[in-house]
């Protein structure tokens, strides 16, 4: 179950891959300046993963004049997400969570995916400035896409 709205988010350091190298992305390193829009998707490479990174993409610019940064997260490594963008054209910032616990420690993590072990669920989380969740869903399957129009509805509201 994910963590509820009103919880404080929990940090983290995740690693990320572009063509300038690895290097670590801390969400509470945007605290005080803008909100976070936090995505669980389950593996890259996949149908529904890639529709929502690619569509995510392509609207990038809506998420930061509601003063909000997008970040995607999975349990695939570094280098396999840093490929799946480069094929895909995918834009926003993906993150490896290699070992599972931020996943975990956001109520997302499934334990078994179709045979596949444990992966993250779809899922959706809108982190304030301060580093609150405003916004927290879990959907009923991996091929089901978050409620996009909910999320900027919250971040609009937010401010």
């Amino acid at each position: 179950m994910p963590i509820p709205v009103g919880s404080p988010a929990p940090d983290f350091t995740l690693k990320t891959k572009n063509a300038s190298g690895v290097s670590e992305v801390r969400l509470s390193a945007s605290y005080g300046s803008q909100h976070t829009v936090l995505l669980f998707f389950p593996l890259a490479f996949t149908g529904v993963c890639t529709q929502e990174m690619c569509d995510l993409s392509s609207g990038l610019a809506r998420y930061s004049e509601l003063g909000a940064r997008v970040l995607g997260v999975s349990v695939d490594s570094p280098f396999a997400l840093e490929a799946w963008a480069q094929k895909e054209n995918i834009s926003v910032p993906l993150l490896s969570d290699l070992n599972k616990k931020t996943a975990q420690d956001y109520g997302v993590l499934l334990e078994d995916l179709a045979g596949l072990g444990s992966v993250s669920a779809r899922a959706a989380f809108v982190i304030d400035k301060a580093g609150v969740v405003r916004y927290s869903e879990q959907t009923a399957t991996p091929k089901d896409l978050p409620n996009f129009a909910a999320i900027q509805q919250c971040l609009a509201q937010l401010g």
